[in-house]
This record gives structure tokens, C-alpha cells and sequence, in this order.
């Protein structure tokens, strides 16, 4: 087992998705402790069953769009006796999310209000409230870091094309919230670092996630190195701003597009 995490115990949000679930396989084999939380269903069942019996594993249930629990979750954990010196802020509505949902996808047009506010809430103000409860129970205690998930669309504009035809598409409320979750980075990196606390935010590029070969071909088109991003490559750089090494990192956004963002 490899140790680049020995030493730090990890709080993930969101942890049932594609890369949720690859950053708790990849940080318990760095020698992390690893506290997974998602919604109750069966990205959370699987997730459970894959580490089951690993004592360094544990989840808890979590919507972080519910403000009471993202007010107890951190208490429930130090009362379990583990102490989070890393959280990430990774829960978020996305496109592929709503798809296996069976959700719509309206033109910008019919877009309702409730709806651009409901994915408001998951993904802007759901991390909010989980930094919030940091500052409130871990900050300033021990040394900690948090690393907060935006995306490719954070400060690049969407290609809409690409979607034409295909079961998906990007919605309005996702850019606009990973814009806001650099702006809480940069926000809080100020305001934590006196009590020695470091806050970045990572951009993962279009990850692949069972994408036909045409939404293949026209994202690679769009890419420097020509296709879509490896969740484990997403994976290798949180490894590094969860870990000792990127101590001396904070108010920073790290891309991980393939060279989307610098075209």
C-alpha cells in the first residue's frame, strides 16, 4: 500500500458517483481514513458493499442540500471518534445525474425556477453549509484543507453543439454553480488562513462515464490531448491537493481538462 494520505482522514461528498467512488478507492489505498456520505439509494448501497469490512472505511447518509444535516454531520463523525483534515466538497446535480434520473432537459427558455434553484441549493449552497460546519467544528482545531469540485464550465462556456442530439445536455444552473464554487474558494482561502486552513478548487475536464463514441469524437475535438478525461486521472490530482505536498497551495483553481481551458 502506497501512503501519499497517511495521516489524513478524508470527508467526501457526494461519494456514489464516478468520481466520488474513485477518490475513496484511490485515497483508502494511499493510507487515508475515508468517510464516504451520499443520498440514501444505490450508489450509496454499492459503494458500502465495495469497502465493506475496511476499517478505514465508513459512510454516513447525506444530502447536503438539507441544512440540518449538514449541521450535525460533522458532530456525528467526531462523536464516532474520527477527526476529518480534509473534506471535499464533490456532491453536485450534473447532467448525467439527471439523465439516469429520467429528468428533462428544457431549453434554457422553459427552465423553471424551482429547478435552476433546486441544483442552486445542491451544488452552491450545499457547499456552503458543509464549509460553514467546518469553520464551525474542525477549523482552526487542527490543520485542515478543503478542496472544493467546480468543472470545466466553471469559467469556460459550453459548447452546446455537442449536445445536439444526445440524451443530455448542459443546463444553465451547473455553470453557474461551479463558477460560485471558485468564488467560495478564493472567498474562504482568506478568511481560513490564519488558523491554518488551505482552500483550492479543482476543474475536472469531460470525464468519461460510458459516453457514446460520438459524444467521444465531438468532445475530443474540443481538447487538446483529443478525449475524454480518465476518472483516475481526475483522481491523481486530488490525490496531491488532499496530501502534505500541496500544503503550501491555497486560493488556487487546478484544471484537469486536457487543455480545454487554455485553447
Amino acid at each position: 500500500m502506497a501512503d501519499q494520505l497517511k495521516g489524513r482522514t478524508v470527508f467526501i461528498t457526494g461519494s456514489g458517483g464516478v468520481l466520488g467512488s474513485t477518490y475513496v478507492r484511490r485515497m483508502l489505498a494511499e493510507g487515508a481514513r475515508v468517510i464516504a456520505s451520499d443520498l440514501e439509494g444505490h450508489r450509496a448501497e454499492a459503494l458500502k458493499e465495495a469497502h465493506a469490512g475496511n476499517e478505514n472505511f465508513r459512510f454516513y447518509d447525506l444530502d447536503v442540500g438539507n441544512e440540518d444535516q449538514c449541521e450535525a454531520i460533522f458532530k456525528r463523525i467526531l462523536a464516532d471518534g474520527w477527526e476529518p483534515n480534509v473534506v471535499l466538497n464533490n456532491a453536485a446535480i450534473t447532467g448525467e445525474l439527471l439523465m439516469g434520473a429520467g429528468k428533462p432537459f428544457p431549453d434554457f427558455a422553459d427552465t423553471s425556477v424551482a429547478d435552476f434553484e433546486r441544483t442552486l441549493r445542491t451544488n452552491l449552497t450545499g457547499a456552503f453549509m458543509i464549509a460553514r460546519q467546518m469553520d464551525r467544528d474542525i477549523v482552526g482545531k487542527w490543520p485542515c484543507t478543503l478542496v472544493n469540485v467546480a468543472s470545466m464550465y466553471a469559467l469556460n462556456g459550453a459548447h452546446h453543439p455537442i449536445y445536439d442530439g444526445m440524451p443530455f445536455k448542459n443546463f444553465s444552473a451547473y455553470g453557474v454553480t461551479k463558477a460560485g464554487i471558485h468564488g467560495l474558494t478564493v472567498w474562504l482561502a482568506g478568511y481560513w488562513a490564519p488558523r491554518q486552513a488551505t482552500v483550492n478548487t479543482i476543474a475536472p475536464g469531460a470525464v468519461f462515464n460510458n459516453h457514446s463514441e460520438e459524444f467521444q469524437r465531438r468532445v475530443g475535438e474540443l481538447i487538446m490531448l483529443g478525449r475524454m478525461c480518465k476518472p483516475d486521472e481526475v483522481a491523481d490530482a486530488m490525490l496531491f491537493l488532499a496530501s502534505a505536498q500541496s500544503g503550501y497551495m491555497t486560493g488556487q483553481l487546478v484544471n484537469v481538462d486536457g487543455g480545454f481551458s487554455a485553447w
